[in-house]
């Protein structure tokens, strides 16, 4: 039997996975798709996750990352805001990012099972039974569920959230483009906002969010984008300049912002299958990241002083909240202020003449170093 099973491998069940496999535990990883792989998200990460990475042997340094040190926001006008971010960030793709991790993880010994699509998660008797489609059955008396925004496991745990449709859908790309290396920029317009950052390979990623109702206006995402994104004339510049490396963007459904439990049935929860952020506040991946440390030591500790269950759901529950309900919370506010026309427009003019105002919020939805 293993010591643990992590369902899902993005960034909080790698790093997590890395953590608990160095301290000698035996774990098992559960991902249903095979590395590398694309994820839509915004590739941008905060720096604070550095000293971590580098003390579990991931820093991602090797694959040359972009430094990012100046942020843009602008409205759905063009109306443009810019100010620096003080403890800076790094611009990486996921398909790299993930799949080095992934590499590290392997090499730390975390046993993958990939293509591994997970049906059920059952609790008796102080043991998981985690059950996947090949009709497989694993058991641990720990399981970490990291397997992102949204997923099918979230129906079988009765998840409040998943039984209301979320509005949202998002856009990924990769570009080439004429654009600083060093800003991260957020554009807005009717119902969305895209951001576009450098990742590795001069290349650039470009991410959007918007509602279904957008979609369904204009038909399709190219007509979509015409008569919508175009409006914003730092948007319309990228359709018209850049050249896109991807024939058909990556798409995701179903994006929710919802409050959720950080402890399902028993699992620990990690990164957006315990709560997603607002992308207009740039940093799910570090706190991912961040996350995976917090399972790490909460877990190291449930098997090193007796096996205590309760005390286990209980310091992490508190160890999330106190690291991370603030920043949601705050995150879903911010996004309100943006995507409706006129909002936009004031939100930015306003926060053009209060600029400690800019960086109290930057302060407010990124950590710091750990």
């Amino acid at each position: 039997m293993n010591d643990i099973i992590i369902v899902g491998g993005g960034l909080a069940g790698l790093v997590s996975s890395i953590g608990l496999a160095g301290q000698g535990l035996q774990v098992t990883l559960l991902e249903k798709k095979v590395y590398p792989f694309h994820r839509v998200c915004g590739e941008y990460v905060s720096n604070e996750v550095l000293p971590y990475l580098q003390a579990i042997g991931a820093d991602p340094a090797p694959l040359q990352p972009a430094a990012i040190s100046r942020f843009a926001v602008s409205s759905p006008a063009g109306n443009l805001l810019e100010a620096p971010l003080d403890l800076g960030g790094f611009g990486l793709s996921r398909y790299a990012f993930d799949h080095y991790i992934y590499q590290v993880a392997q090499h730390k010994g975390v046993s993958f099972k990939l293509q591994a699509n997970v049906q059920q998660v059952s609790f008796a008797n102080d043991t998981f039974r985690v059950q996947t489609a090949g009709g497989h059955t694993l058991q641990a008396p720990v399981v970490l569920g990291a397997y992102g925004k949204r997923a099918n496991l979230d129906r079988q745990l009765n998840r409040s959230f998943f039984t209301a449709r979320s509005p949202y859908i998002g856009v990924k790309y990769h570009l080439r483009l004429n654009h600083p290396k060093d800003l991260i920029a957020l554009h807005n317009f009717k119902d969305g906002y895209a951001g576009i950052s450098a990742v590795e390979d001069d290349r650039y990623c470009f991410c959007y969010l918007t509602t279904r109702q957008n979609l369904k206006q204009h038909g399709s995402i190219p007509a979509m984008e015409r008569a919508v994104l175009y409006k914003n004339p730092h948007l319309k510049k990228v359709f018209e300049e850049a050249e896109f490396l991807y024939e058909q963007p990556e798409v995701i459904n179903e994006i929710s912002f919802a409050t959720k439990t950080c402890i399902e049935n028993h699992m620990l929860m990690c990164g957006d299958a315990a709560g997603m952020i607002a992308p207009l506040c740039g940093n799910g991946m570090a706190m991912a990241i961040h996350a995976g440390k917090i399972a790490t030591e909460q877990v190291l500790h449930y098997f090193r002083n007796g096996r205590n269950r309760q005390e286990l759901e209980q310091a992490y529950t508190l160890a999330w909240k106190q690291q991370f309900e603030t920043r949601l919370r705050l995150g879903r506010t911010v996004q309100q202020l943006f995507g409706g026309v006129v909002l936009s427009e004031l939100t930015i003019g306003a926060l053009k003449h209060t600029p400690f105002l800019v960086q109290l919020l930057m302060r407010h939805t990124h950590g710091k170093p750990f």
